[in-house]
């Protein structure tokens, strides 16, 4: 398949290394991955702090650099993100209709008919849970709350890891109790945030795993913050980096 690569902003700004490893693991599954250069934001921190108005040309430009699949030139979209992938699929449309641009909601609409999160590609579209990865550490999943439910990913990503060569991969308590990010969520109600984070941080800390892992790096940055101040020894790393690493090419797990 050829597959076009939505990096995401966070993954474009802070954590590169969440779309270099997709597109590593991609290609080594044997795909080609394309990089449409128009690309920027999907919208989605504009629409979740209110800013419909503003949301519209942001969300105009990615349906124009994305458009492309539905005339073949790609097969399908990527994103390394659960929430931007919700954001596509049910933020973007509804943001063309309140402009009142019917035709983009449309376009917007097939578009995200093709556009995957990076768990959904492999088990739905590519059909694959042993993707080859080898990863000898002792490993935690946070399910985000987008991923889980908003764009319904399931058990995907366990899936995925528990094919990982070597991994000693560990349930994590109240996996699915938000961690208490929500974008903006974090810095308009932050009392309430850091409670969530604390609580996160010590299941994942309970857990005595050496990496915790999901797949969006907005959560994992604010979980690995509150680990940080613990000093807790836990490093944080995307669901991408634990797949793309092979015996030949292992990811380096900082220390």
């Amino acid at each position: 398949m050829r597959i076009a690569l939505a990096a995401t902003c966070i993954g474009d700004a802070l954590f590169p290394q969440a779309p270099q490893a997709t597109a590593r693991l991609l290609e080594r599954l044997g795909h080609e991955v394309v990089f449409p250069p128009g690309q920027a934001c999907c919208g989605q921190m504009h629409v979740n702090t209110g800013y419909l108005d503003e949301a519209y040309p942001v969300v105009q430009n990615h349906v124009r650099a994305f458009e492309p699949v539905l005339d073949g030139e790609f097969d399908a979209v990527v994103l390394p993100s659960g929430s931007c992938t919700g954001a596509v699929r049910h933020q973007q449309a509804m943001v063309c209709r309140r402009a009142g641009d019917e035709a983009l909601a449309r376009r917007a609409d097939a578009v995200s008919r093709h556009t995957y999160e990076l768990s959904e590609l492999l088990v739905d579209v590519l059909g694959v849970t042993d993707v080859g990865a080898h990863f000898p550490h002792r490993v935690t999943y946070h399910p985000t709350c987008h991923s889980l439910r908003m764009i319904h990913v399931g058990d995907k990503p366990l899936r995925l890891l528990r094919e990982v060569g070597g991994i000693d991969l560990v349930e994590l308590p109240d996996a699915e109790s938000c961690c208490g990010f929500g974008g903006t969520f974090a810095l308009k109600n932050a009392p309430t945030s850091t409670t969530m984070l604390a609580d996160k941080v010590s299941a994942v800390k309970s857990t005595h795993a050496e990496i915790v892992t999901a797949g969006d790096y907005s959560c994992l940055m604010h979980i690995g913050g509150g680990l940080s101040r613990l000093r807790a020894g836990v490093r944080i790393m995307h669901l991408a980096e634990i797949l793309a690493s092979t015996v030949d090419e292992p990811v380096e797990v900082a220390a």
